[in-house]
């Protein structure tokens, strides 16, 4: 039985707060999805809330999922590494499969990588280390998933030390995880962030892995499901 709470979506306050409709009563709710999601994010439309345990926080509320074109679409962006580390335990990822080690934010260089996996040798020390950057999509466009639906320098300067990691012999992967049902393949948003885009097509060309995968989204659960998906990097 899901503990999520229906409501009505009815304004974005700013970047981190939602205000929303339960049984006729506003209430507040934060957003933790920091794109800027205009076309989910519509008044009125159906969304599900995610009751918060912490009695301190400002908020009662996260907005967990929202409905979008008879789909329901996950909005918990900081969750999607976490939904990549368990498929990658479970060995749903037939990419990733078989590291002794998986664990998430490693710091290397300046950023912090949301996944390092390993193996261990005779003498347990790390060999076959592989960094794994997650990036969470929910903007679809004619069934063609995009990321990112806003500039991300952030995004970009992970995408520079993935490359950088892969020069000094280092397995790097960038992973999107498409949490909207309706996206079946992948491009990035070159008319939105043309500097990311190229920066990804540079990636790929240096020796940078692309994954890309899709989430079943219920009111019970989010988890990563099927086969990596196509791509195209073109303009």
């Amino acid at each position: 039985m899901s503990d999520l709470v229906k409501a009505i979506f009815r304004n974005r306050a700013n970047r981190f707060i939602a205000e929303v409709e339960i049984d006729g009563e506003m209430v507040r709710a934060h957003l933790p999805n920091t794109g800027r999601c205009k076309e989910l994010l519509i008044d009125g439309v159906t969304v599900y809330l995610k009751p918060s345990d912490n009695p301190n926080r400002k908020t009662k509320y996260s907005l967990h999922l929202i409905e979008n074109n008879g789909a329901l679409v996950a909005m918990y962006s900081q969750q999607a590494s976490k939904i990549v580390i368990d498929a990658i335990l479970n060995g749903k990822v037939r990419e990733l499969l078989g590291y002794d080690i998986v664990e998430s934010e490693k710091t290397i260089g300046n950023s912090r990588i949301d996944i390092y996996l390993a193996n261990l040798d005779d003498d347990n020390n790390p060999v076959d280390e592989a960094y794994v950057e997650v990036k969470s999509v929910t903007l679809i466009k004619d069934g063609i998933a995009q990321f990112p639906d806003a500039p991300t320098e952030r995004g970009r300067k992970h995408l520079e030390e993935l490359i950088s990691l892969k020069k000094e012999g280092i397995r790097s992967v960038v992973f999107f995880l498409i949490e909207h049902p309706n996206g079946n393949s992948f491009r990035p948003n070159w008319e939105n962030d043309p500097e990311f885009s190229q920066t990804l097509k540079k990636a790929y060309h240096e020796g940078v892995e692309i994954l890309v995968y899709k989430t079943e989204n219920t009111l019970e659960k989010i988890e990563l499901v099927g086969n990596s998906i196509n791509f195209n990097l073109e303009k």
